[in-house]
């Protein structure tokens, strides 16, 4: 997993709560196991139409926002069922920052295994961020996981966390600042298992 230092980029908003994870990608496209090729049907039931055209009015389709890597939504972002093809869409598509008042639970953890930054603000906080991505089509601001703040060309700096546990925000941001899945975590310790495994013979 690659290190996630601070990323500037375009934030597309939607203005939508409770975004289950069906809605991000839905169960008929997940036809594999690799984590990669589900960037193009990434929020499909809204973002084309029934004859598989475009749907203009979605925010994905309008020009200023097809670059976004920077999601503004709303509360309970992720919930419905676990499937990790749902983070590995978003990133798939190139989005590596959710901003958001709550992410559900399951979601959250996926997020952190596949190096997407949970950005968890108050409700007001995003509704500042969501004005200014909508008013403003191209938007960009600044996600830096080093200092933990949102930063724009306009003088907008607000902090933030990963997640709402003090001790886990800590430990969630060391493994992002690190790129650090489960696995890499492991492997931190490989000369402790390899001591291990020797003393048993294996």
């Amino acid at each position: 997993m690659e290190p996630f230092v601070k990323l500037n980029g375009i934030v597309a908003p939607l203005e939508r709560a409770n975004v289950d994870t069906d809605q991000i990608i839905p169960a008929v496209y997940l036809k594999s196991i690799e984590r990669t090729g589900f960037g193009s049907v990434l929020f499909a039931p809204w973002r084309f139409n029934g004859d598989g055209s475009p749907n203009s009015d979605f925010v994905l389709n309008v020009p200023s926002y097809r670059n976004a890597r920077i999601l503004v939504a709303g509360r309970n972002f992720g919930c419905g069922s676990s499937r990790e093809h749902a983070p590995w869409a978003l990133r798939d598509y190139g989005f590596l920052a959710i901003i958001a008042p709550s992410f559900a639970d399951i979601f959250q953890k996926n997020c952190f295994d596949n190096g997407i930054v949970p950005v968890l603000l108050d409700d007001e906080q995003v509704a500042q961020v969501m004005a200014k991505a909508k008013g403003n089509p191209g938007y960009e601001m600044t996600v830096d996981l080093e200092s933990c703040r949102l930063i724009d060309e306009d003088g907008l700096d607000i902090p933030f966390k990963v997640h709402s546990d003090p001790a886990t925000h800590e430990f969630r941001r060391y493994c992002l600042l690190n790129g650090l899945d489960d696995i890499g975590l492991t492997l931190q310790h490989e000369d402790k298992i390899a001591a291990y495994e020797a003393r048993r013979g294996l």
